[in-house]
């Protein structure tokens, strides 16, 4: 219903006022994509996309081997 009557409005509006608004509507557009970019990406992402992502990084990561002892990976040598 608000586009049929914007619509209406806009029909009734002069070249100098329409140009007025056109400005207005590029404005609003410019705003949007801003805070489209402004968003995390894991935020505005699909779960796939956020996989992907994840995968990329992770296949990034420098390729040392292990990073802890197997003591560190036992659980009793946590509570010595």
């Amino acid at each position: 219903m608000l586009r049929e009557t914007l619509k209406h409005e806009i029909d009734t509006l002069s070249e100098s006022q329409l140009a007025r608004i056109a400005v207005f509507v590029d404005v609003v557009k410019s705003q949007a994509q801003t805070c489209l970019k402004a968003m995390p990406f894991w935020q505005s992402a699909s779960p796939a996309d956020r996989a992907r992502d994840f995968r990329i990084w992770t296949a990034g990561l420098p390729k040392v081997g292990v990073s802890l002892s197997d003591e560190a990976f036992n659980r009793e040598s946590i509570y010595e």
